[in-house]
């Protein structure tokens, strides 16, 4: 029998905090914490920082200026935070919660979207691409992108788009597939050596303790951004089943320091806020909708 959990997500407003001590605190709470610690989920602005993913590349920060680069452990290229922007760091033990990382950002994103739609916005995700985008000539519009996510049926097998560098776990378990470990290298290494019957940029990984199920891990092609500006970002770490670093969502910023890289390491990506749509909203109504459309979200 499952132990009813209860659960509740209280919003923790920091205010404007500096980046590398969150960092730092966010570290030291999920690396202290047992089974029967409550989860978080902190709200916050920071000062101007470049922060960098496990796997970014330094040729995609050109012009820093006197904005600091910050190394983190998280994934994810570069990216910018600001004043203006609403970060979001939700603090989740998973095991407990009772979803995997892929649904886990899945309610990350629509907790993204539903804040959008509050403001009368309409949030898109974009294959292969984590985050949330909107239409740059109809930030209202309702009609489905043509480089949405796509989901397939396969008879018999199962497939998983890993979305690129968005999360880095300590051990990935490919649910449905076993009960092993798997490192994340193996999902993407595997593409080189396809099963025969595969399409392109597929591999069929076997499970080592079911060798009658299949699973085609799918390498998403480029994502395509056209006529799309990026207004939130998503950048996750995942230990010991536990979460730390989250989502920024652009509500009224100066958006000048992203062109001095390429945001999320793609080059000519549109990054975009609130108010460059038409939206004028304050700070802290945007952090208290996102709060509450996070909890609701991310409720097990």
């Amino acid at each position: 029998m499952t132990r009813k959990i209860n659960w509740s997500l209280t919003p923790i407003n920091l205010g404007k905090v500096d980046y590398l001590p969150t960092y730092e605190a966010m570290q030291n709470f999920t690396a202290q914490r047992t089974a029967e610690t409550p989860d978080q989920l902190w709200l916050c602005e920071h000062p101007a920082v470049y922060t960098q993913g496990l796997a970014g590349r330094a040729e995609h920060i050109f012009m820093p200026g006197s904005i600091p680069v910050v190394q983190t452990n998280r994934g994810g290229q570069v990216t910018y935070h600001g004043p203006g922007q609403v970060v979001a760091y939700p603090l989740i033990d998973l095991k407990r919660a009772g979803y995997f990382i892929k649904e886990y950002v899945y309610r990350i994103e629509e907790a993204v979207i539903r804040t959008l739609l509050h403001f009368g916005v309409t949030g898109h995700r974009v294959a292969g691409a984590p985050g949330i985008y909107v239409r740059l000539d109809d930030p209202g519009s309702h009609a489905l992108l043509p480089q949405r996510p796509l989901k397939k049926n396969v008879i018999r097998d199962e497939e998983v788009v890993i979305p690129e560098e968005a999360v880095i776990p300590e051990q990935a378990v490919i649910p449905g597939l076993t009960r092993d470990p798997v490192p994340r290298e193996h999902w993407i290494a595997g593409a080189e050596t396809p099963d025969p019957g595969s399409s392109p940029g597929q591999a069929l990984i076997r499970g080592r303790n079911d060798s009658s199920r299949r699973q085609l891990v799918t390498v998403p092609p480029k994502p395509d951004f056209t006529g799309l500006g990026k207004i939130a970002a998503l950048g996750i770490k995942v230990s010991r089943n536990c979460t730390y670093h989250g989502v920024a969502l652009n509500v009224a910023m100066d958006l000048e320091p992203y062109s001095r890289i390429n945001p999320c390491g793609y080059a000519g990506l549109q990054t975009v806020d609130l108010s460059t749509i038409g939206v004028h909203v304050g700070w802290a109504e945007a952090a208290d909708i996102l709060g509450k459309r996070l909890a609701s979200q991310l409720e097990p």
